[in-house]
């Protein structure tokens, strides 16, 4: 039987892809094992051959990965950063004080805010929190409790889209980005020995942006086990918000 080590960051959102991946690679008699990485890890984990297959990476943002001797395969979903309100709001250039009294935005979504507010001028000037990606649910729950006007910054797929908590708000500029493609990315010595079929499931397989939301809640937030997260997306009980 042949083995192949997946890797992939260290939450619940990539470990749910990468236990749906490893079903795919099982059916085809792969013996997996899995490697949790921190971001800077990435790039070393796979020069030093510590990792076969790498679930998942977001292009073009992560394109420096396909050249480290990778074939880079699939679009299992598409990430975006996105804003979003606990109510309906105005597109977002036409947002002021007088809708909102802050931003919450999670920490993976930072940088990218942080460039858009530069073309924001109204927005610019407001409060800004940031909360990590495993408490967004929380501090949106409580927001809404107390009637806080906030704009929402998140990147999706992400559990809250799980939930009928947020609104979207319009953004046709783009302002936070257009949407990536998260692909896989094998080893090149690893995809030559590969199965032709196994490597044509693959390069079709798609997740979606809703499935992806539903692992990471019930990984997440309900505390799931991705591989049994992965099982219930494999056999149909897997079932999206609004699908």
């Amino acid at each position: 039987m042949t083995q192949m080590t997946i890797g992939h960051l260290y939450t619940s959102l990539h470990a749910g892809c990468a236990s749906a991946v490893a079903r795919v690679l099982e059916a085809h008699e792969v013996d997996v094992e899995f490697v949790d990485l921190d971001e800077e890890d990435v790039i070393d984990s796979i020069k030093q051959k510590e990792v076969d297959v790498l679930v998942s990476a977001w292009f073009p943002r992560d394109d420096k990965l396909s050249q480290l001797n990778t074939r880079v395969i699939g679009d299992l979903y598409q990430p975006q950063v996105v804003f979003a309100g606990l109510s309906d709001l105005p597109p977002v250039k036409e947002i002021t004080e007088k809708n909102v009294e802050r931003i919450i935005v999670t920490d993976d979504s930072h940088d990218v805010l942080q460039e858009a507010l530069k073309k924001l001028p109204l927005l610019a000037e407001l409060p800004l929190e940031v909360v990590g990606e495993a408490a967004l649910i929380d501090r949106l729950r409580d927001a809404q409790e107390s009637n806080e006007k906030v704009l929402v910054v998140v990147t999706q797929p992400h559990a809250v889209f799980h939930t009928s908590l947020l609104t979207p708000v319009a953004d046709p500029d783009f302002l936070l980005g257009k949407e990536m493609s998260a692909r896989i990315v094998i080893r090149e010595e690893v995809a030559r020995h590969a199965d032709s079929d196994l490597l044509d499931e693959l390069s079709e397989m798609m997740l979606g942006n809703k499935v992806m939301s539903a692992l990471d809640y019930i990984i997440g937030v309900e505390g799931q086990d991705p591989d049994d997260a992965a099982e219930a997306w494999q056999r149909g009980r897997l079932i999206p918000r609004d699908a």
